[in-house]
């Protein structure tokens, strides 16, 4: 199965888009308000709708991540947002402060769409899951949890990465249903040097 596309960005333009993030964060700090861009005046591929998350490190440890699995706001402006809602907004975090500025790490991942995928097993699943590449979304029994294809540098195996997952959502880590609903995306991720 090909990858499916993501968003094609110049240097220049991933360079714009994490300082973007990053003015967001500190405006959010001073204002409690994330940073509102002038879109009309970004280069088109900035102003197209696109679902992104920002990730937050520490001393290469998770300091909040935020983002939509749903394309709503100009790319710019979501990945504006989820920056100033990973810092300020996680509730499995307390608020980035100004003194954590300077220890912040930033990551950027711009997903691809959302593929609708039945495996039909559990088992297939874990063999048709791409470790590396393919970042997974689960809903079932009303609840939902993902995991970005950044997730298998952490992880060890397909197995655990399912079981995880199923954890995160709530479910048992070895949970199947004739109900469950999956999706598969990947993403192009980027971050500060």
């Amino acid at each position: 199965m090909p990858l499916f596309p993501c968003i094609d960005l110049s240097q220049a333009q991933r360079q714009q888009l994490l300082r973007c993030s990053r003015r967001s964060i500190e405006q959010g700090i001073d204002t409690a308000a994330p940073l509102q861009l002038d879109i009309d005046e970004m280069e088109p591929v900035l102003r197209e709708p696109a679902a992104v998350f920002v990730t937050l490190t520490q001393a290469g440890e998770l300091r909040g991540c935020i983002g939509s699995l749903q394309a709503r706001d100009a790319l710019a402006q979501a990945v504006a947002n989820a920056a100033f809602n990973a810092a300020l907004r996680d509730p499995r975090f307390a608020r980035v402060g100004a003194s954590e500025l300077d220890k912040i790490k930033i990551e950027i991942s711009v997903l691809s769409k959302l593929e609708s995928w039945q495996p039909g097993s559990r088992e297939s699943l874990l063999r048709e899951l791409r470790p590396g590449v393919d970042g997974l979304l689960i809903e079932d029994r009303g609840l939902r949890a993902t995991f970005l294809p950044q997730v298998w540098e952490k992880i060890g195996s397909t197995e655990e990465f399912v079981g995880q997952l199923m954890h995160k959502a709530g479910l048992p880590a070895r949970h199947w249903s004739n109900s469950i609903q999956l999706h598969r995306y990947q993403t192009l991720s980027f971050f500060e040097n």
